[in-house]
């Protein structure tokens, strides 16, 4: 099936879509706009990048996949779950390498758009997710210490626990004014949808608590003595006409060459091939994560409207974003789930809503920079900080340990600690690999080949004297098969026809037909019929690939059981009346 961008405002369109619709989209764009611009700056400070850059990916990417996806209602953006990840590159290879890694992993979603994979992102187990996504949580709250306490110093770590140690050093230059600004920011975010639900969703808790921090703060800057925290202005500086400015560029996002940008040392980073194979497991990451989080915040979106998301449209879309945004200064983007719900609940009904909220937030990166740039840091790590509770979903991830299977409760540990510890991608390839492990050994534990001994119970006509049934249950994949064929290493002397009855084996894999060629060479020259019945699709063509069909004599393959069942009464028979023939035959010569 060929790729088609933008399946979703076609589908719409073609639906119809009238004024009404029209209202409804502006209305939703803007709520949802309103919330993408503190969180769009506060994530790209928090991947290590200038603010503007959240910005610009918001607009590029934001807009440029809701044009082209495969969700009515979907927002992408920058989100809290790729902090983790950018955080480290950006610190190893700068503003350049973090926009060239990002349009790596454009390209490798694109790839799995393109190879119609998207179905496959669900088969990643939920212990994994929740595991990753909890760690991320625990990784951005501690990002935000040392803004939200105001603490000095000369440079954060990489690694998770030697960032604990340095922050736990810091502790005595800690700011009261900055910590005052942010239990003001916190205090508001929580309040304000709880006692204003109604204003809440016209007025959305991050523009109320940020506006009133950011005047509170200038207030007190007046008034009190010694009162000052630092800003985004005082923070960010950018060039233009020859002049170094404070805050955020009022421009919007203009093209450049993500190799031009400045590398860690501040010299343009430049492209090679030994810099992309640097890159090449962090690009694979994001564009990991990306999939898994656009695919799930789809699927949100697809509950709470009663919709259908086609995937594999949503990975190109995805793709095409993430290539075309670091062209211009965007970072990674994904869906955006906490975006996406409230686009929803604001009533958007087409992608219009999301392109639209891009243009709100270019409209303030217009118009409202300078005012941008007067938002406290310790406001912002407030937001962050209720991002992270948000996302670490503490309630659940506590019953799921509580009350969900050891093994799974292994994974999603492992996952957790891997991701604080050392980085997502370990987190996710350990995560799975042990998951699929697991997995295997349940399977072997409910696999099982048992050889039945009263035929009658399970036959309406019982087999005669000579030969034996056995049935197979479960899948015969790696692991299981091991266990299915032991029961197949004796079998009485009497024996000389065995019927497998395969009805309840849905799958057979290479190891499963390893091992039942084993057991059925064994049987074979030990001068027994067999015939394998009751063959599901899978293992069936499994089989005829393995050459089974064209074994006649030795071995034969029915679809049918009662067939199969037939097959070896009809063999017993033959020769039973040829023994006897036989038998008859020799009375005669003597």
């Amino acid at each position: 099936m060929t790729p088609q961008p933008g399946i979703a405002l076609r589908r719409v369109l073609v639906r119809g879509y009238g004024l009404a619709d029209l209202r409804a989209d502006l209305l939703a764009g803007a709520v949802v706009g309103v919330v993408a611009l503190p969180l769009s700056m506060a994530l790209a400070i928090a991947s290590g990048v200038p603010p503007q850059h959240g910005l610009y990916t918001a607009i590029v990417a934001g807009g440029l996949t809701a044009l082209l996806g495969g969700s009515r209602t979907q927002v992408s953006g920058p989100t809290a779950a790729f902090v983790a990840i950018l955080a480290p590159i950006s610190a190893r290879f700068g503003v350049g390498g973090l926009l060239l890694a990002t349009t790596m992993a454009g390209v490798i979603l694109i790839c799995l758009g393109l190879a119609r994979l998207g179905r496959l992102i669900e088969f990643v187990p939920y212990p994994v997710t929740t595991g990753f996504t909890a760690g991320i949580a625990v990784v951005i709250a501690t990002l935000q210490v040392k803004d939200f306490l105001g603490l000095t110093l000369k440079q954060m770590p990489a690694e998770y626990l030697e960032r604990v140690a340095a922050l736990a050093r810091a502790l005595p230059t800690v700011q009261l004014p900055e910590v005052a600004v942010g239990l003001l920011t916190l205090a508001l975010l929580i309040v304000w949808p709880r006692f204003a639900p109604r204003w809440a969703t016209v007025l959305p808790a991050p523009l109320v608590a940020l506006a009133l921090a950011a005047v509170a703060a200038m207030l007190a800057e007046r008034l009190i003595p010694g009162f000052a925290v630092e800003t985004i202005a005082t923070r960010f500086h950018y060039s233009y006409e020859g002049q170094i400015l404070g805050g955020i560029p009022r421009l919007p996002p203009l093209p450049v060459l993500p190799w031009q940008l400045p590398g860690p040392d501040g010299a343009p980073i430049g492209i090679s091939l030994a810099l992309v194979r640097h890159l090449l497991p962090s690009a694979a990451a994001i564009a990991v994560l990306g999939a898994i989080e656009s695919l799930l915040s789809a699927v949100v979106a697809d509950g709470m409207t009663g919709g259908r998301h086609d995937p594999d449209e949503e990975l190109l879309a995805q793709g095409l974003g993430n290539l075309v945004a670091p062209f211009f200064g965007g970072v990674a983007a994904t869906g955006a789930i906490a975006r996406t719900a409230t686009n929803v609940r604001s009533g958007a009904r087409s992608p219009i809503a999301a392109v639209f909220h891009s243009v709100v937030v270019l409209a303030a990166v217009l118009l409202l920079a300078p005012a941008l740039g007067r938002l406290p840091m310790a406001s912002l790590a407030a937001l962050l900080l209720v991002v992270a509770w948000n996302m670490s979903e503490v309630r659940h991830v506590a019953r799921t340990v509580r009350t969900a299977p050891r093994s799974d409760v292994l994974v999603l540990l492992s996952c957790f600690g891997l991701t604080v510890v050392f980085d997502m991608v370990v987190a996710v390839g350990t995560g799975i690999v042990l998951a699929a492990l697991l997995f295997m050994r349940r399977m072997a534990e409910v696999s099982d080949t048992a050889l039945i001994a009263e035929t009658g119970r399970v036959l309406p006509e019982p087999l005669p004297e000579g030969a034996a049934l056995y049935r197979v249950a479960g899948p015969l994949f790696y692991g299981a098969a091991h266990k299915a064929a032991g029961a197949l290493h004796t079998v009485a002397p009497e024996v000389r026809a065995v019927l497998f009855d395969l009805r309840d084996a849905p799958a057979l894999d290479a190891t499963g037909l390893v091992n039942l060629e084993s057991a059925v060479e064994r049987l074979r020259k030990a001068g027994i019929f067999v015939v394998l019945a009751g063959l599901r699709p899978q293992p069936f063509r499994a089989l005829v690939r393995a050459g089974w069909r064209n074994r006649a004599g030795d071995v034969l393959l029915r679809r049918s059981f009662e067939r199969g069942a037939d097959t070896v009464r009809s063999d017993l028979a033959r020769r039973a009346d040829s023994s006897r023939a036989s038998h008859q035959s020799a009375k005669i010569d003597e």
